[in-house]
């Protein structure tokens, strides 16, 4: 794969190394010497020194850093020095840490952005080290209890600087108020949103083994550097992530809008062999919906950020799999080869839908993720965890590589995401727009799948390309709503005693798809 970025190659004129080359290689003696560092404790003692207050920053420095770092043995980052008044806030108490109105960063600088740094606390008990780069230098952002205001909890004094958890960004959206647009904080997790939208499916940076019986590994930010934006330019934001089996180094580019869009460039570094790597991970909730209620005695109608997994393929087949809260662990994996995009997508965009007058899961943002370049062979991955609480974040997209990573080797990777409320080319089928599931008769199970689209329910014929991998389907039937344009397709399933059963379904037209393919796995 040809990097995504050529800054993030070495420069090749070393004879007559360029100013860039020196300001390079002067950051990465300081890497060797492990001596200059931001104020406080970047790293405590186990990582190699972040550039000082005050040092250039050029293109590929943090791709430098994350390659020394996967070179040195991991060392997990300290935890120790946070006290117990501020690792055991619930949820409530550590929500009452708010930034105090007038100390974001740029907030007087009339920009198109302002960042609000995060305080350590709760679950959140890693430390982000955190800078801006402005006039092309390192500028720390040391910690100051004066950014924060809070309610029922007291800021204990800290002898060293314990840095942030994260930051949060606000945007203005169509040059309005100053909004909530994006989010860093935990792990490698991060979060945007469209104009008019709520927080919900969160992204990931890497993923690593998730689901694995060697056990999985949360990557987690070390140190982030944030541009100063220019005058209607993105928010441009680097990354620097370790954990113990690779490290990794990524620029993001964000643009808030009807449709949010963050342009990733990324490279890997193994630092022992990776057999189970995640790109363009996202994670979301689903607690409970039409066709899925188990144990759910709720008022609602239902409790989910995303309803299903969007797949379009390599060959351009355009699939729908609804997403589900199971009794147990299920892992699907849709083998493909350079695929066009997938994600995690809220189709549901009325309150009735949910009927929650808190949560308002309608305006959750669909995440989209289109590869940029050919990413060969692999599959997307969906997890999909049993949950009880609507908090969790129980369903895993991404994609997973065919190719393993040799211990010392890195991949280059690049991706676009769409933060948006429908993706940017919506398929050119009949949509899914409905799937519904009960009791049938002698022990089978009756589904109810519609498919909406301009002229889909007019008369002429059509296929139903319907089967089942395991079981047997026992009847189908189509039902035609003109008035609608949707069509539904009414048929029962008979386990055969099976644990579970694959389902595939679409309708055509003299070999041609009219619809999206459905796929479903029913589990007892």
């Amino acid at each position: 794969m040809t990097p995504p970025n050529p800054d993030f190659l070495d420069d090749p004129s070393a004879a007559c190394p360029s100013r860039r080359t020196v300001l390079r290689r002067a950051g990465l003696a300081a890497l060797a010497g492990g001596l200059s560092a931001l104020p406080g404790r970047a790293f405590a003692d186990e990582a190699p020194a972040l550039p000082a207050d005050g040092t250039p920053f050029q293109p590929g420095l943090v791709t430098d850093l994350a390659r020394a770092l996967a070179k040195r043995p991991y060392a997990a980052p300290r935890t120790d020095d946070l006290p117990d008044a501020l690792t055991g806030l619930n949820r409530e108490q550590y929500a009452a840490i708010r930034s105090r109105p007038g100390s974001a960063v740029w907030a007087d600088a009339g920009l198109g952005f302002t960042l609000e740094p995060l305080h350590r606390g709760s679950v959140f008990r890693s430390r982000v080290v955190l800078a801006l780069v402005e006039d092309g230098a390192v500028r720390a952002l040391p910690y100051d209890p004066a950014r924060f205001e809070t309610e029922g909890v007291a800021l204990p004094p800290f002898k060293d600087d314990p840095g942030y958890s994260g930051f949060r960004v606000r945007a203005r959206f169509r040059g309005g108020d100053l909004s909530d647009f994006a989010m860093f904080q935990g792990a490698s997790f991060f979060r945007a949103l469209a104009t008019g939208q709520g927080f919900g499916v969160t992204a990931r940076a890497l993923t690593l083994r998730p689901a694995d019986a060697k056990g999985e590994e949360f990557p987690e930010f070390r140190a982030i550097w944030i541009e100063r934006p220019g005058p209607g330019g993105p928010l441009v934001v680097h990354a620097l992530v370790d954990s113990p089996s690779a490290a990794a180094a990524l620029r993001m580019s964000l643009r808030p809008g009807d449709a949010s869009l963050c342009d990733v460039e990324g490279t890997v570094f193994a630092r022992a062999a990776i057999d189970h790597l995640g790109l363009g991970g996202m994670t979301t909730s689903y607690l409970f919906g039409p066709y899925d209620r188990r144990g759910a005695d709720d008022a609602r109608a239902g409790a989910y950020s995303s309803g299903g997994l969007q797949i379009r393929t390599g060959v351009d087949e355009a699939i729908w799999r609804p997403v589900r809260n199971p009794e147990t662990l299920q892992i699907s994996s849709f083998v493909d080869e350079n695929p066009k995009g997938f994600g995690l997508m809220q189709r549901a965009r009325d309150y009735g839908a949910f009927q929650d007058d808190v949560q308002h899961w309608e305006w959750r943002p669909s995440l989209w993720l289109e590869p940029l370049g050919a990413w060969g062979p692999g599959a997307v991955t969906l997890l999909e965890i049993p949950s009880d609480s609507e908090f969790n974040e129980n369903v895993l997209a991404y994609w997973r590589p065919k190719a393993t990573l040799a211990a010392g080797a890195e991949m280059p990777f690049s991706y676009r995401q769409h933060w948006c409320w429908q993706p940017p080319e919506p398929p050119k089928v009949a949509l899914v727009s409905g799937t519904r599931s009960g009791r049938g008769g002698d022990n089978r199970r009756l589904f109810l799948v519609d498919f909406t689209g301009a002229g889909i329910a007019a008369p002429g014929d059509l296929q139903t390309q319907l089967s089942a991998a395991s079981g047997a389907i026992t009847s189908s039937t189509l039902y035609r709503y003109p008035e609608r344009d949707t069509l539904r397709v009414a048929f029962e399933l008979d386990p055969k005693g099976e644990k579970s059963c694959e389902l595939r379904l679409n309708l055509q037209r003299a070999g041609t798809p009219l619809t999206e393919t459905w796929l479903y796995r029913w589990t007892p």
